[in-house]
Order: structure tokens, then sequence, then C-alpha cells
């Protein structure tokens, strides 16, 4: 046995953990494993890959795989076919699983089976996890897990996924399997050999033999989406969902906004105090505190948005969404499918760029990566919230917040002007409306430890962000905005004739056709490598260009008193469109193989930007908004 066997045969056996979407499968794969999961990406591709541990009861040690979710090994979509890969032991480097634990939607068979029946034609070791079994019986669905065990010629267990205990019975059937490593890799042809129609019909004749659904009394959900999916009050209900959802980051928001202002702002003055006047003092007060604390304070809201996002996730209304929208989206070539990348990219573009991969064409999956940067992310919404804070007037209008009414007016305009670009676009390349094909998963109320996770997650990643990215950019901001000094007899203040100053001088020249002054270009530069840093690099700019003690935690005050209100729209013109953070650049350059499309996002998105910003301030002038 050489070296690679041997290593290969100590560790513990490869389950791979199979389905389709919305079968419970990544919820199966958390009860097994706990905490004891590390996640990655796939090499060469940010296809995230989940592995994880666990102990089965006779005390055997074995590893599990969650795949992307899938409908067939004839692969469609770049997550289909890396399933397919390693399934099939095709994929270089990664090892190919011991079995194969197929996860099915125990209300759903008729779509489910037909990848059990692909997975079996590759000789691998098979178990049928046969989940939501209690959906099932309360539905009057009867299953014959005997019968069904029989026909497929495989173990088959029942389990609940989001039940404590509800994955016992795949534990002791995986304790009684015998595992051994595979060999050379799966024949991808033993799929093909078989075509769809032959296989469908032996998915018809396995549930004649072994379901009935004589009192099948239907579901609340085929109840719900009489309404929720109807022609006319659909729209509505959606369109009343998202109006509410930016009505509650600025209202619900006010209260631990406030005291996160407080908080940094007796910070700040307790270490401007207690330390003399000096480089360090203007580092910790002017440089960190006022820099950080600037973009911090604005958490409260970025929690908010990410808790309907995740709500609405969770309780299956996203793809009834994405249903609705398709007719819309179809009108400007694109497919209801990417809805749900477009809606992640509320969140941040990448997971957006990202999740197109399960656009099946081409063309649409190019299309929705190029114009997932203009949905609003949640960097933008620290600057949309700071302008509109000051220049805005907190009244209400009618039944709604003026301030809330802006917010959602700035995210429709991104969406707008997204839907437009994918109209010209599909002039520009052709092709046709692709119709939808999408799994409606049944309604459920959400899971808080799902929500709970979801927003600690996204916490964690901001407040990571702060104190990493965000203050290590303050840092540098301060010291190129402090040195070299004022010369004698300086009539500016001294950040004027710093690196910093000059450099925005020199950017005032491009900008200033918009209204952008020199403090706002010295922002717009770190704000390249996350736009939520321009807040932080405006209050350091202002901190420095201040007299006394003033800081940037009085940013909004600051700017109200130094811009126009042209400006200030000018601006929220700009970051509608503002061109895209290098990480995102760099993700859409993996996904679509080529720098090519990297710098044509770039570069048509300062286009928009500069022309919506020019078109704004000059209007605004015009209306007496100098």
């Amino acid at each position: 046995m050489g070296v690679m066997e041997q290593q290969v045969a100590a560790r513990p056996p490869l389950i791979a953990l199979l389905g389709n979407p919305n079968c419970g499968k990544t919820a199966l794969f958390n009860r097994l494993t706990g905490a004891r999961q590390k996640v990655a990406n796939y090499a060469g591709v940010t296809i995230e890959r989940k592995e994880g541990s666990f102990t089965a009861p006779s005390g055997r040690a074995l590893r599990v795989l969650d795949l992307p979710g899938a409908y067939s090994l004839s692969a469609q979509t770049p997550d289909e076919a890396i399933t397919r890969d390693v399934v099939a032991g095709l994929r270089a480097g990664e090892q190919a699983p011991d079995a194969v634990v197929c996860v099915v939607n125990a209300t759903n068979l008729r779509l489910n089976l037909r990848l059990v029946l692909e997975i079996q034609r590759l000789g691998l070791p098979m178990l049928l996890a046969l989940n939501m079994v209690d959906v099932a019986r309360k539905r009057g669905i009867e299953i014959d897990t005997a019968k069904l065990s029989q026909e497929l010629g495989m173990p088959v267990v029942e389990t609940v996924a989001i039940q404590a205990g509800g994955e016992q019975a795949l534990l002791e059937a995986l304790d009684r399997m015998p595992l051994e490593h595979p060999g050379a890799p799966r024949p991808l042809a033993a799929i093909d050999a078989v075509p769809v129609e032959q296989t469908q019909r032996e998915v018809r004749r396995i549930l004649d033999a072994c379901a009935s659904y004589a009192h099948d009394k239907g579901n609340l959900s085929e109840k719900i989406d009489q309404v929720v999916l109807h022609p006319l009050a659909g729209p509505v209900i959606l369109a009343a969902l998202m109006f509410i959802i930016f009505q509650a980051v600025f209202s619900w928001a006010e209260a631990p906004m406030d005291f996160i202002t407080g908080s940094v702002e007796g910070i700040g003055q307790w270490i401007g105090g207690a330390l003399s006047e000096g480089p360090l003092r203007s580092l910790i007060v002017d440089g960190i505190i006022a820099g950080v604390g600037g973009v911090l304070v604005f958490l409260p809201q970025i929690l908010i948005l990410f808790f309907f996002i995740l709500v609405l996730e969770d309780c299956g209304y996203l793809p009834r969404a994405a249903f609705l929208l398709d007719r819309m989206m179809g009108g400007v070539g694109l497919s209801g499918r990417a809805f749900i990348p477009l809606l992640s990219s509320f969140a941040c573009a990448i997971p957006g760029v990202m999740a197109a991969r399960t656009i099946q064409n081409p063309r649409d999956r190019l299309v929705t990566i190029m114009i997932a940067p203009l949905m609003t992310c949640s960097a933008r919404l620290p600057v949309y919230a700071l302008i509109i804070a000051a220049f805005i007037p907190a009244r209400e209008v009618g039944v709604v917040n003026l301030q809330g009414l802006v917010l959602f007016a700035l995210y429709a305009l991104g969406i707008v002007s997204a839907m437009g670009v994918a109209w010209y676009m599909k002039r520009r390349s052709g092709g046709g409306q692709h119709p939808l094909l999408l799994e409606l998963p049944a309604y459920h109320w959400p899971h808080l430890q799902t929500l709970a996770l979801g927003l600690w997650e996204r916490a964690r990643i901001f407040l990571t962000r702060v104190g990493t990215l965000i203050l290590t950019l303050m840092v540098l901001l301060w010291f190129l905005s402090s040195f070299p000094g004022a010369p004698e007899g300086a009539t500016q203040p001294p950040i004027y004739y710093s690196v910093a100053g000059m450099l925005g001088r020199a950017l005032a020249v491009i900008f200033e056709p918009i209204g952008f002054g020199w403090q706002i270009c010295i922002a717009l530069v770190p704000g390249m490598a996350a736009r939520e840093v321009a807040v932080g690099a405006l209050g350091t700019v202002y901190a420095l260009s201040g007299s006394g003690d003033e800081m940037a935690n009085t940013l909004g005050p600051l700017i109200a008193g130094s811009w126009s209100m042209a400006t200030a729209l000018s601006l929220l013109a700009w970051y509608v469109y503002a061109p895209q953070c290098i990480a995102t650049l760099s993700v859409v350059r993996r996904e679509t193989g080529s720098a090519r499309y990297a710098w044509m996002m770039a570069g048509y998105m300062f286009a928009l930007a500069y022309l919506a910003s020019f078109i704004t301030y000059r209007i605004a002038l015009a209306l007496g908004g100098g």
C-alpha cells in the first residue's frame, strides 16, 4: 500500500450530503456537526465548501460534506457542476466520498427522486434520508418507507432536521453502513445513458408503489399563495414590505444610534481631557475615535435591514418575490431567478455576485453580475444615513417619515437603474426571455436560532471591518492629513497643507463641476477600499479641519453648516452608482474568469455616478439649493 493510500485509509470516512435546494440538507448538516464545521472555498472558485465531523452512536468517527444543492447531475449551473464532479470523484485535489446520503423532501418526492436515481447509477454506497416526514404526515401524505427502500434498493430512514434528535435514525443507519474508500473515479456516462423521460417514468412508478396522496389536504402555503402570488395583490404586498423595511431602518434605529453617539462623544471627551495637546492626542481623538466612531454608529441600521432580509428568506417568501418579479424582469432580459442574487446584493454585492451562479443561462448570469452592484449594499447605508439626517428634516409626511421616504427613493433609484442597464445589455447582446423554473418551499415561521446566528454573523463582520480595515485606513488617513504641518503664517487649517490636502485639491479639479470640495475628494479615495470608510474619513477630515475640540461624532451638524443642499444631493446621487470596492471587483473577476468585466463594471459605474451627480447638482443649483 502506497503512502497516499495509507493516508486516505487513516482518515475517517467521508459522507456526502446531497439533495435538491430547500430539502433541509443544510439543516441536517448543522444538526449532525454542531460547531464542528469548517468553511472554505473549492479550489479555483468562490463556491463555498462546508465540511464537518461527528461521532456515530458506536463511537465511529465520520466526516460529512455539505454539497451545493442540485436538481440533477446533468449540471446546468456552476453549483451543480461542483456537486457532480465531487460525487463522481473527478475534482482534482478533492477526495471522493465513501458514501452518499441523499436528502429528499417527503412532501415533494416527485421532484426529488430524479436526483436519487441519477446518483444510484454511479454505483456509490447510498442511503436515503426522508426529511420533513412530520410535515408530510400533517398533510395526509402516506409513504411506505419499507416499500420505498425495497424499490430503490437502498436503506431509507426518516428524519426531521429542524427538531432536536431528528437525526438519530440517520446516525444509526450510518453506523450499520459498511464504508470503504472508493477507488477510481465514477464515469458520468452512466448518468446520461438513461433519457430524462425514462427517469421521470421510473419516478412515477416508484411513487405509485410507495406513496398515497388520496388524503393529501394540501397545505396552508397554497392558500396563502392565492393572495401573495395574486397578479394584483402580490406586487402591492411586495412593495409594501419593501417600504416598511426602509421606514423601520430609520425609526427603529434612532434610540440605539443616539446611545452609540453619546458613548463615542463621552469616550472622546474623556480621552481628550486626559491627554496633553500633541500628535498622540490628535491621532486617538481626531483619527481613531472620530473615524471609527463615525462608522460604528450605523450598526443598528445595518442590523435592522439584515433582520428583515433574514426573516423573508427563512419564512420562504423570497422565491415568491422572484416569481412575482419574473414578468417585469423578463421585460429587461432577466429571469426572475436573478431576484435572489440581486436581493443578496442589498447586504453586500459580493454574495450577490456569487449567488448569480445559480442562473442557468450564461448571458443572464453575466448581466446579473454586472448590475448586482447597483443594488444599495449595506456599506452605502452609513453615507446615506449621515447625509439624510443632516439635510432632510425629520418630519412626517402623512403617515410616513420623510427621511425614510428619501432612503426608499434612493434604493428604488438603484433598482430602476439596474433594470435600465440590464435592458441596454439585452439590446446589445440579443437573446430572448427564458422561462422561470423555481421550486416554492412551504411557508414556515422563521427559526429564532437561525435569525440570531445570521445577525451575529453580520455584526461580527461589520465590527471586524471597523476594527481592522477601517481602523487601519483611519490611522493612515490621519497620518496623511497631519503631515507635513502648516507653514508659517498659514491661513488655512493644517490639513489643507498636508499630503491628503494636496491630493484632495488635485482631485477637486475633476469633481468641482459636481459640487465636491477637497474635503469630500479626500474621503472618496479610502472609500474605494470599503464604502462605509468614507464616513469615517469625513469624520477625520473635518475633525482636523475644525478648531478647538470639534469632533467628527458631531459630523452631521458640521457638514450641514459646510455644504450646500446641492452638494449633499449630488453626493447622494454619486453613491447610488459609486464605483465598486476593490473586493467586489476581484470577485467579479473570479466569477467571470476575466478582468475585462471587472474593468467594464468600474468604468460604467463611474460614468453613471459622475453623470447623475452632475445633473443632480445643476438642477439643485437652478432650484436655489446652492
